[in-house]
């Protein structure tokens, strides 16, 4: 009778947590968009090795949860989804009382752990949208998108008070992404981006000094080129000085002596396409390429609304990333502090973005039985 029970349990286990069957291309593109990262980042940082060290620890630790996130099927990370939408919105919360940071509440320390809850927001918003199209007449109505709409602003509005403008428009797009791959009609969509277009007047009132001169400088970086203008026009620099093939690993003048700033984290697209020049960046925009087109292609291949428009909402939020962060360094967008996903250095970021690579893994393991 005990073994009868044992061999039921575990069978029910087996059936809750299942062996993680990866994509394969998928799992290769990755570890080598991660190592591109890591060498990058070593010549970045100066042939820091600490620094180095460091960032591989946190990309260990992003794998370990995406492996752990792909043994969970798509019905449980369902079931889950109120709850971590809900723990993601108490933490930006505690942002706002306990945060802290570079001149903005950003961070939550606990002493052995310090980490950016808004990254969160990346994942559980995309899975939150998912969760309440499930099962509701498709496409959306007004009253679906009017509730949508709230639980996109409550967290996007939380992340600007920090504030934190990128983060903030950039977890709104993941959420609007689960709505337009909803089939929202063409006539809705034109409706609603009329109403954000007549808004933006409104919203600048509301923008801080900072925030306004980022855009300003965008139009006229020459107007303040030792001030506000210094980011662009030294990215600019460094990408240009690049040429066709580059100057070579660690051979790049911008970063070495200081003229780049950030030159590990938001702008270390600028320290590649130094070193490595226009082909060099081709070919890492061919690396994700293929990643994103491979993500779409596991949301194309599942079997259930809430999988489909989990997988695409982060998919279309990856290429939002990339295409942000090359806009910001090629001077083409305003400095919104967006980091290269896996490239750039920074713990919360990397986890979060692997942590989303496992439940595209996660859909992709159970397409053929669907998510339930």
């Amino acid at each position: 009778m005990i073994d009868e029970a044992i061999a039921r349990l575990g069978y029910r286990l087996r059936g809750m947590v299942g062996r993680p069957r990866m994509d394969l291309p998928l799992l290769g593109a990755l570890l080598l968009l991660m190592g591109i990262g890591l060498v990058t980042l070593y010549s970045a940082s100066d042939l820091d090795r600490g620094q180095v060290l460091a960032q591989a620890l946190r990309l260990l630790l992003g794998l370990a949860f995406m492996f752990a996130i792909a043994r969970v099927p798509p019905l449980v990370l369902r079931n889950w989804t109120p709850w971590l939408y809900g723990a993601s919105v108490l933490l930006l919360l505690a942002v706002a009382l306990l945060g802290e940071g570079r001149g903005a509440h950003r961070w939550l320390d606990l002493g052995i752990l310090r980490f950016q809850p808004s990254e969160f927001l990346k994942l559980s918003m995309p899975m939150m949208v998912a969760w309440y199209l499930n099962g509701r007449p498709l496409p959306p109505g007004w009253a679906t998108l009017a509730v949508v709409g709230i639980l996109i602003l409550i967290p996007a509005a939380l992340i600007a008070e920090q504030p934190d403008l990128g983060t903030a428009l950039l977890v709104a797009a993941s959420g609007a992404f689960g709505v337009f791959l909803a089939g929202l009609a063409w006539w809705r969509i034109g409706a609603l981006l009329a109403a954000a277009a007549a808004a933006v007047p409104i919203g600048w009132q509301f923008l801080h000094d900072y925030q306004k001169n980022r855009v300003l400088t965008l139009l006229d970086p020459e107007a303040d080129p030792l001030g506000n203008g210094w980011h662009i026009i030294q990215s600019q620099i460094a990408v240009g000085s690049g040429g066709i093939w580059g100057k070579g690993w660690h051979r790049g003048t911008q970063s070495r002596l200081e003229f780049l700033p950030e030159h590990t984290t938001d702008f270390i697209f600028s320290v590649f396409a130094e070193e490595w020049g226009l082909v060099g960046v081709l070919l890492l925009l061919a690396l994700y390429v293929f990643i994103i087109a491979r993500c779409l292609w596991i949301a194309a291949s599942a079997k259930d609304t809430y999988a489909r428009l989990l997988a695409g909402s982060i998919s279309m939020a990856l290429f939002v990333y990339v295409m942000v962060n090359g806009g910001m360094i090629a001077g083409m967008l305003p400095v919104v502090g967006v980091p290269l996903p896996l490239m750039s250095y920074g713990g919360t970021s990397a986890v979060s973005i692997l942590a989303g690579f496992g439940v595209l893994m996660s859909i992709h393991a159970h397409r053929k039985r669907g998510a339930g």
